[in-house]
């Protein structure tokens, strides 16, 4: 007879310190580049300075989203977020 499979309870993530962590990063590889400038632009790659921007400005949103959402968790009630 075929074992069931056990069922794995999902983490408890808000996400919110991953999302700060990750928009850090990208805010340091946005100076890095940025003190690169020269070279990446003699190389043809000033173009990884707009793909840092953009990751910061993503993970700015991305920090309003899940700050919000954990407030509004803590607002119901939810025990896992007090």
């Amino acid at each position: 007879m075929p074992e069931e499979p056990r069922r794995v309870a999902p983490l408890d993530v808000d996400a919110v310190r991953t999302v700060q962590i990750g928009t850090a990063l990208w805010a340091v590889a946005l100076v890095v580049t940025l003190l690169m400038r020269d070279q990446l632009s003699d190389d043809g790659h000033e173009w990884w300075i707009w793909t840092c921007v953009a990751g910061l400005v993503l993970g700015l949103v991305g920090v309003v989203i899940t700050t919000r959402r954990r407030a509004r968790l803590v607002r119901r009630g939810d025990p896992q977020r007090s």
